[in-house]
């Protein structure tokens, strides 16, 4: 690649591309490339966890069907260490598939055969929507471990531990919940609780919201009718209880 094709790359970005059909992926390759961004092409899920660690794509192209790996088991090894966005790419087409995607941590979902106006239309939205340049959790210096009662959140590690026992967090609930212990003690409203974790442009029922809610309550053991840790204020949204609650 020239000299100026290597600027705009890096101006467009890196996308790490885990496919194993050659027809797809090269085409895929040639195409990106010639939008501006810098691609890693992988054939196998092992293959794609190593290019992520090593190249801390800004987004990943995630394939469901891979020969030696569960796009989702994937997509699940991706989240422990990276908040690095995910559209996962697969010919199927069914709305459970579309949920597990987005319950692991993928950003968006693209069934096959898709054009590339829309698949480029789509990063463009995910990288909007999630930041660019989105730095593996490990690293982040952005912020400090929260303790609030006998829950710890630390989102430098992406750990969460309750009673000193660690809790395995899907993305979406590890930020929900990040959000709402970052603000204990304060109402936060549905509408902007969707938009921190989902964003501003996600058209999915806001039920999805009450899915995680539920979620996290049964992973921290708490009640939902006499809760500890997570209260509903009907009509206006979720609060989680304040250290001076917890301590009482």
């Amino acid at each position: 690649m020239e000299a100026g094709g290597e600027r705009a790359a890096q101006a467009r970005g890196h996308v790490t591309v885990i496919e194993d059909e050659a027809s797809i992926s090269d085409p895929l390759r040639s195409a990106l490339e010639r939008e501006g961004y810098a691609v890693s092409v992988e054939a196998t899920g092992s293959g794609g966890l190593d290019s992520v660690r090593a190249n801390e794509p800004d987004i990943v192209l995630l394939d469901l069907m891979l020969p030696d790996l569960d796009g989702r088991d994937v997509c699940r090894a991706i989240r422990q260490t990276s908040d690095v966005p995910i559209i996962m790419l697969t010919a199927r087409g069914l709305e459970t598939d579309r949920v597990v995607g987005r319950e692991l941590g993928a950003d968006d979902y693209l069934a096959k055969p898709f054009s590339m106006a829309e698949l480029t239309a789509r990063i463009r939205a995910v990288l909007r929507r999630t930041g660019k340049r989105a730095a593996p959790a490990a690293r982040s210096d952005r912020s400090t471990a929260i303790q609030i009662g006998d829950v710890v959140i630390d989102p430098a590690t992406h750990v969460v531990t309750h009673a000193g026992a660690p809790l395995d967090l899907p993305r979406r609930e590890f930020d929900l919940l990040h959000i709402l212990m970052a603000h204990a003690g304060t109402v936060l409203r549905r509408n902007a609780l969707m938009d921190k974790v989902w964003g501003a442009d996600w058209f999915g029922s806001t039920k999805t919201l009450d899915v995680h809610i539920a979620g996290l309550r049964r992973r921290l053991g708490d009640d939902a009718q006499e809760p500890r840790y997570i209260h509903t204020v009907r009509g206006v949204g979720f609060r989680f209880s304040s250290p001076a609650e917890l301590a009482g």
